[in-house]
């Protein structure tokens, strides 16, 4: 029997999602750079929620000053950013949506110039000019990451996602290629997967049982290696203290780029993990009525929407209203994008995508 993408989803926090859509934490560069809430970000994600996105996820979301990823990154790093926030949270719940903060550390991915000083690391990386954190510094970090989901929380989210995916601090920590250190948080795989561990442990008993919790952890890339990852997954889930995994696969489709493992897709390698009460979203490639149907046929239990969520702010009701929707062709005008809430910094963004906007000028 075909699972219906309009039909709601049950977390085990108690949250309830109208429709099996998420749209995906996507970097867009137009808050303003002390991590205040600009109005462009507030208009891009309240669009979202009002073209009935079940679950809107903000951008990754920086939990320290010195985590900051690219210009115009949303902060939650201080409480001078919670009124933007509440804000936000109180718009996108008027319109029946749950709403997510994606909680995110650069680590040795933040550019030094925007930082004006080095970026940090788990250990010292000379290729990236990044420097090693010391054991007090780690544990900064982890008490942020809480800190940060507490302060989430008090300015009206439903709950937060812990950004453990593409190469950010929590994935510098789990990979073997960049995590050096010798103390309790490098070495073999627990103990590079004991800051993750940490951070949610002190999520969920800050927070409660009543707030949901994600993770998002991709496979592939920066040292990933899939059997750690699948590893990680599953205690995760044994442990019980999250509602959702979020695995970004770049491409739902796809096989893994590991040889060893390519008997079966990259996607079946997630679905075959025994998920009790945890619900798994995926992102990647999901860009028609077609995908998303396929992909919940697969086992998944809803869909994190990118590319189709920025040129249709309602993505999920064309596809309720129409299963074989397909998105408008790209490339698209700098106009079409400004109809679908896109701001101007986000735009320019979305320029560097190859054949995403039309070069052609105004």
């Amino acid at each position: 029997m075909k699972k219906s993408p309009a039909t709601p989803i049950h977390f085990s926090c108690g949250a309830i999602m109208k429709n099996k859509f998420m749209l995906a934490p996507l970097t867009n560069t137009q808050s303003h750079e002390d991590g205040q809430l600009s109005e462009d970000e507030f208009n891009w994600l309240k669009m979202r929620a009002e073209g009935q996105f079940g679950l809107v996820m903000t951008c990754a979301t920086h939990v320290q000053a010195v985590g900051k990823g690219f210009p115009g990154q949303l902060g939650i790093f201080s409480d001078k950013h919670m009124d933007g926030h509440q804000r936000l949270t109180t718009a996108i719940k008027a319109y029946g949506s749950l709403v997510v903060s994606q909680l995110h550390h650069a680590g040795m991915r933040s550019p030094a110039e925007l930082l004006q000083e080095k970026p940090v690391c788990p250990s010292d990386s000379e290729k990236h000019g990044a420097r090693g954190l010391s054991l007090e510094e780690v544990k900064e970090l982890r008490d942020d990451f809480i800190q940060a989901a507490i302060r989430a929380k008090e300015s009206g989210y439903d709950g937060v996602e812990i950004h453990g995916a593409h190469g950010y601090i929590l994935t510098q920590f789990l990979s073997k290629e960049i995590n050096k250190r010798t103390d309790a948080y490098g070495g073999d795989l627990n103990n590079r997967a004991r800051l993750l561990f940490e951070i949610v442990d002190g999520v969920r008993t800050a927070c409660g049982a009543e707030f949901l919790v994600g993770v998002r952890l991709s496979p592939e890339r920066f040292g990933m290696e899939l059997l750690e990852v699948k590893t990680v997954c599953q205690r995760l889930i044994d442990e019980g203290k999250i509602d959702f995994l979020d695995i970004s696969l770049w491409d739902s489709f796809k096989q893994p780029e590991e040889e060893a493992f390519q008997d079966k897709s990259l996607l079946e390698h997630f679905t075959e993990l025994d998920f009790k009460k945890v619900l798994l979203t995926v992102a990647g490639n999901i860009k028609r009525g077609v995908d998303v149907q396929k992909v919940l046929d697969a086992g998944v239990d809803f869909v994190t929407i990118g590319h189709s969520g920025i040129l249709h702010h309602d993505f999920p009701l064309k596809v309720m209203e129409d299963p074989n929707f397909t998105p408008t062709p790209t490339p698209v005008s700098k106009d079409y994008l400004r109809k679908e809430g896109l701001g101007a910094n986000f735009i320019t963004y979305m320029s560097r995508w190859d054949g995403f906007v039309e070069k052609s000028a105004e």
